[in-house]
């Protein structure tokens, strides 16, 4: 019985590619006002699991309900960051027209752009640093402000549920803080946040909860609990030299093993 409370809830999800299975029977129950870590090597099915749970690929098997309804019923209380390497960052518009298409499942499409709504765009380009370049082509920003201008976008969706599928990756410093603090601010008004991340040396500082993965659920709860050596070598398998470089920091800051 999925919880009633739960933003996300999946059950006996499995998607395959050519009868190969790439997840395998994921139970998972999100829970909220949390921020959530997905963490798992590269190939186990983490970008998968963001598509599949957005109907963007099909799923063999499987139920997935947001807020207790499925993804259709409820899109607009769930917002999306897609990998920065899978956008055309060479189509004609600018940083401001990027975020404006975030409004459109509430404006529709195909109708004028309101001044409330450019107002609105403006705004969270500045939550993110860039009002100065509103006007810029998206080609000519960095990838760092490119991803910025795709969290704008999703922050002007007003969601209740965030899926971002790595955006610390290939960003600088002062992106990644500002990732950091706009998460940390969702957290803060009740919302919850999925998140694919590949630092395992940031889980502890970053994240409440985390979803370790690979093709299926090895563990998923508290950083505080699960977060540890025993789960990430369950996880990671042989890649032993990271993992203790990463236990060792866990005792340094005093979370348990």
């Amino acid at each position: 019985m999925s919880d009633p409370s739960s933003p996300l809830s999946v059950h006996d999800l499995t998607v395959a590619y050519q009868r190969q299975p790439v997840l395998w029977n994921i139970d998972y129950e999100a829970p909220a006002a949390r921020l959530v870590a997905i963490v798992g090597p590269n190939g186990a099915g983490k970008s998968t699991l963001i598509k599949a749970l957005l109907d963007l690929i099909p799923r063999a098997t499987g139920e997935v309900q947001f807020f207790s309804q499925t993804y259709q019923q409820s899109r607009q209380r769930v917002a999306y960051v897609p990998q920065r390497t899978t956008v055309d960052w060479d189509f004609p518009v600018t940083a401001h027209d990027v975020v404006t298409m975030g409004l459109y499942g509430r404006l529709g499409w195909f109708r004028p752009v309101t001044r409330a709504a450019k107002r609105e765009s403006l705004e969270a380009l500045e939550r993110v640093g860039l009002a100065d370049f509103a006007k810029r082509q998206i080609s000519q920003l960095s990838g760092g402000q490119q991803q910025r201008v795709f969290l704008a976008r999703a922050l002007v969706q007003q969601a209740d549920l965030y899926l971002m599928d790595e955006p610390f990756a290939g960003v600088d410093a002062a992106t990644e803080r500002t990732i950091v603090g706009l998460l940390q601010g969702l957290r803060g008004e009740g919302k919850t946040a999925l998140v694919v991340h590949h630092d395992l040396q940031t889980v502890n500082e970053y994240f409440d909860d985390v979803l370790l993965l690979n093709m299926r659920v090895i563990a998923a709860g508290p950083v505080a609990t699960v977060f540890n050596a025993e789960n990430l070598k369950r996880t990671y398998g042989g890649k032993l030299a990271l993992l203790d470089q990463v236990g060792h920091q866990m005792v340094l800051a005093g979370r348990p093993q």
